[in-house]
């Protein structure tokens, strides 16, 4: 039976705590052990319903369901508390259990929202259990900027977390994707979960196939110089082709004030969303700064 090092992580901080954790609890606690006692943190988060949460954490504990060694349900339990594989960072564990234990509920979340008032943004418990200025404090951490503006966003090496975190704290309010096929291999990044996340967070999820490039055009690229040729085909005869899809583009840019693309690569400069938002701007419509986050 084979585990990665996040999901021992989740039995190592799961068995700290005697094997049984309400969801809630869990994610914070993960949270805080990921945040204060890991060099290099296992998971990242976002600020969700009820503070911070990571998405990932919940994909591996469907895994460790698969392999037995977790209940199925709500809360985090271990199958045999006794039986587990051999861990990591126990010692460590055991001091974070010190630490930690006596917190619980809602003191634990209200310990979180005071300490990191950012994963707090959009919880829908804060006005309960903060005072004025705890709430004052978690609003000034709320992305501020609404002014116009076009983004680029890929995903390629970065956690869906922190993919989404760029999102919020850049305040974007609709998510483009100019990819042809929108699946990935990589957790959170295909259509449908990527779509009903983004929605789950008030971002608008919108994809326009028309302004993506077929995947059979994508192979044997080596070099910055077969992507420019690649791109420079797009622009000189796709991006011409679809001037509905652009046009479409621009009206959710005019209407939306603050909209990103996205595909996969990372750099700006290796993907053809650097010629979608180049065709944009030649447009006599087109007055928005773009950025590339």
């Amino acid at each position: 039976m084979s585990i990665n090092y996040r999901q021992k992580t989740l039995i190592g901080l799961l068995s700290a705590f005697g094997g049984n954790l309400p969801s809630l609890d869990f994610q914070k606690y993960l949270f805080l052990y990921t945040h204060e006692f890991q060099k290099e943190p296992s998971f990242e988060f976002i600020p969700y319903k009820f503070g911070c949460f990571s998405f990932q954490s919940y994909a591996d504990k469907r895994r460790l369901i698969e392999i037995g060694l977790l209940w199925e349900g709500d809360d985090w339990r271990l199958k045999n508390p006794s039986k587990q594989p051999s861990l990591f960072d126990e010692e460590q564990f055991d001091a974070f259990y010190e630490r930690y234990a006596q917190l619980k509920g809602d003191p634990l979340i209200q310990d979180i929202y005071r300490r990191y008032p950012y994963f707090a943004i959009n919880s829908g418990i804060a006005k309960r259990l903060m005072n004025s200025q705890e709430l004052k404090n978690i609003h000034e951490h709320r992305p501020q900027n609404s002014e116009p503006c076009f983004f680029t966003i890929g995903y390629e090496g970065s956690s869906f977390e922190g993919y989404l975190n760029r999102l919020i704290k850049n305040n974007i309010h609709t998510l483009v994707d100019v990819r042809r096929n929108p699946l990935s291999r990589k957790y959170g990044f295909s259509k449908k979960t990527l779509c009903d996340t983004v929605q789950k967070l008030g971002i608008d999820y919108v994809h326009i196939p028309a302004l993506g490039i077929a995947s059979d055009k994508r192979q044997e690229l080596a070099t910055q110089e077969d992507y420019e040729r690649l791109f420079d085909e797009y622009e000189k005869q796709d991006l011409k082709q679809n001037q509905a899809a652009l046009k479409q583009l621009l009206n959710l840019v005019i209407d939306r004030k603050r909209v990103a693309i996205t595909c996969f690569e990372a750099h700006v400069c290796m993907c053809h969303r650097s010629r979608v938002a180049k065709a944009l701007s030649a447009l006599p419509e087109w007055d928005y700064n773009i950025q590339h986050i």
